[in-house]
């Protein structure tokens, strides 16, 4: 299915004090409703940009641990409608237990239970991984890169981003209308891909809430960069589990909030 669709609407501004009327034609992001089922039973449902599904689904699932057992991918059936149902074969009910609908955009799902795992963690039991490193000059221009790519944000104004880069290269790339789902769909493709999450740093383009910085420390990913703010409990968690976070990359300039020593 397609990300974007065109639509007429009238534009409008105001020269010498009278309204001009243009008729244009504007890009405008899909959403869909999402249904997974597990097992032919509903178990959950959320909305999101109808690309990447398989991708979104094997990151929620895995990142959130609502399956813990034996499946495979390759066994889902995703078709395509009114909405978008997910069918997958397990051989194991699934875990709901903890979820709640989170502060994200269109609804995004984390689960308490584990997110309070990382918050109450004791910071003596932490070792910081030092092994990722980046001098401030590239990381900069890593970031404009990943901008640069963000090619539904820019059609449509309303899409979120996500990209995983080794401080190099960027090596994977997402967009969704919510940003717990640009990163989820960003883990599922690595995962698909057998591409490995650890040692990685994550650009995305929405503020850093605790669910997101959760869901990165899920996968030892030690450093997480936003054009936007992090919240004060994301910073708590991102202390506690080692985890550098940057807000406000925008033009010359950035704020390192946790652990800058990976920034040279």
């Amino acid at each position: 299915m397609k990300a974007i669709i065109k639509r007429g609407v009238q534009r409008m501004w105001i020269k010498d004090s009278k309204t001009v009327i243009e008729e244009v034609e504007d890009s405008v992001a899909v959403e869909k409703a999402l249904r997974i089922k597990i097992n032919g039973k509903d178990a959950l449902r959320l909305y999101c940009s109808p690309v990447m599904v398989r991708e979104l689904v094997v990151g929620l699932l895995l990142t959130e641990e609502i399956i813990k057992g034996a499946w495979c991918a390759e066994r889902m059936e995703i078709s395509y409608g009114d909405e978008i149902v997910v069918n997958i074969s397990s051989e194991v009910e699934p875990s709901m237990e903890g979820a709640t609908i989170t502060s994200g955009c269109v609804g995004g799902i984390t689960f308490e239970k584990r997110e309070r795992e990382y918050y109450i963690r004791d910071e003596s039991n932490i070792s910081v991984n030092l092994e990722l490193k980046i001098p401030s000059q590239r990381l900069k221009e890593l970031f404009n890169e990943f901008q640069l790519r963000s090619n539904l944000y820019r059609s449509t104004g309303c899409i979120h981003s996500a990209a995983l880069s080794d401080g190099k290269v960027i090596i994977a790339f997402a967009e969704d209308i919510g940003r717990h789902n640009a990163i989820d769909k960003l883990i599922g493709y690595c995962i698909l891909e057998n591409i490995p999450l650890n040692g990685k740093m994550v650009l995305v383009s929405g503020r850093l809430s605790s669910e997101m910085i959760t869901k990165c420390a899920k996968w030892s990913i030690p450093m997480v960069v936003s054009r936007t703010a992090p919240t004060t409990r994301a910073l708590e968690i991102a202390q506690r589990t080692g985890m550098t976070v940057i807000g406000f990359m925008r033009g010359e300039r950035f704020n390192v909030y946790t652990h800058p020593e990976r920034i040279l």
